[in-house]
């Protein structure tokens, strides 16, 4: 295995996390703010999934790299 391609493809889709949490919590405010805290409570959910799988993603890269 390439580990600089594998550490190349992990900062990618580290990135690509990042801007699904960003648009996620956008998305989230917008229904919060016209009152459908049902679908913004849900898409906060996914929020927190996904830095959750930020994370884990953040610590795998680490213990690739060495």
């Amino acid at each position: 295995m390439n580990t600089d391609h594998a550490l190349a493809e992990l900062s990618s889709v580290g990135a690509q996390l990042e801007d699904l949490t960003r648009r996620i919590i956008g998305t989230a405010r917008d229904f919060d703010s016209d009152g459908d805290e049902h679908v913004a409570h849900e898409l906060y959910e996914v929020e927190r999934a996904l830095r959750t799988a930020s994370r884990r993603l953040q610590r795998a890269t680490k213990e690739a790299a060495r």
